[in-house]
């Protein structure tokens, strides 16, 4: 059996009857797991571990957890700093933001697979506009230069630790007031105004990034759809002119900023036919059977070899892990790294 287009979520932290019919269906070849999922570290290594003995491939395993705002376990793990503090330390001395990044994209890898997570989607690289609050503090920088040289350093971070990073939310989210989860964002832009939108996926694909997440965002004077949906930014910019090779994810198709395209079937549809190889639709279990119903999929070999590299390679257990020097000095440096600013008084001695 070859793993599907389809990545679905379940409800609890224990795989239901219904949620292991799901997961064996051949469209389905991974799962994103959140918050109501996760217990403690224990019970969600059990968890995936019975994901991952359902099925031979086993479904790969997939997780949010950026840090800050954006980390859906919590208890059990390292508290990460939201991206924002990176980009502050970069701003004070290059080479400690450039460490920071490669620590966080280290540690957070590291604590996830521990537990037999496979991938997070990480990291965020859109650009600081000020604009955007479903972003905000998610982005590492204003500046896209500092964006590319980060992301690139948390991406060997995750590579260090046996994670396969997933750049998101190309070609940018960081340029819209709307939140693409509650309704459908328009980004006036000429393609010719974004080049420094899209400078961070250029570095990143040139030091061999294995995944792109692309977002619900309408560029209008680009095309006619919205980015997840457009052949034109998925073949055209993505593929032909920025040279990627590796697997495209497409936002959450529950997402208003997709609805708007039309039902569950035909978004999905679209989605593969402009390019997308992976379709998560999260927290809709009712549109999720409708597409096992309704969608045409065809046997796509590539696309299950690039979901194959996305798999996890572990190295530490847990309690092995938290004893080694380097989680040690890499919780230490992030702890430190996402404390608020210290407060100094006018003429207070530094």
């Amino acid at each position: 059996m070859t793993l599907g287009p389809l990545m679905v979520d379940v409800a609890g932290t224990a795989l239901s009857a219904e949620d292991r019919e799901l997961l064996r269906h051949p469209y389905v070849g991974s799962v994103i797991l959140f918050t109501r999922n996760y217990q403690d570290p224990l019970q969600l290594r059990a968890l995936v571990d019975e994901i991952h003995a359902l099925r031979s491939p086993a479904l790969l395993v997939a997780v949010d957890h950026e840090g800050g705002r954006v980390q859906r376990f919590r208890p059990g793990f390292t508290a990460l700093p939201a991206l924002r503090r990176i980009g502050h330390a970069y701003d004070g001395s290059h080479a400690q933001g450039l460490n920071l990044a490669r620590e966080h994209g280290w540690l957070m890898a590291a604590e996830l697979l521990a537990c037999g997570v496979d991938f997070s989607f990480a990291p965020c690289v859109d650009l600081d506009y000020g604009l955007s609050t479903v972003i905000g503090d998610r982005a590492l920088h204003s500046n896209a230069g500092v964006v590319a040289e980060l992301s690139v350093a948390y991406m060997h971070g995750m590579r260090d630790a046996g994670m396969a990073a997933t750049a998101k939310h190309f070609p940018g989210h960081g340029a819209v007031v709307a939140d693409s989860h509650v309704a459908l964002p328009v980004d006036r832009r000429e393609l010719a105004d974004m080049d420094q939108d899209l400078r961070p996926y250029q570095l990143l694909i040139e030091n061999g990034l294995p995944a792109v997440m692309v977002a619900h965002v309408l560029y209008s004077q680009v095309d006619s759809l919205q980015a997840s949906l457009s052949a034109r930014w998925i073949r055209g910019v993505l593929r032909g002119d920025l040279q990627f090779r590796g697997l495209v994810f497409a936002d959450d198709l529950s997402m208003q900023g997709a609805a708007e395209a039309g039902g569950i079937v035909e978004r999905a549809s679209m989605a593969l036919a402009a390019g997308c190889e992976v379709l998560p639709v999260c927290n809709a279990r009712d549109q999720v059977m409708r597409l096992l119903d309704g969608l045409r999929v065809e046997r796509d070999p590539e696309r299950h070899l690039k979901l194959a590299r996305m798999r996890g390679r572990p190295t530490f257990d847990t309690a092995t892990l938290r004893a080694s020097a380097h989680w040690q000095h890499c919780e230490h440096a992030l702890a430190h790294c996402g404390a608020p600013p210290e407060l100094r008084l006018k003429g207070a001695p530094l």
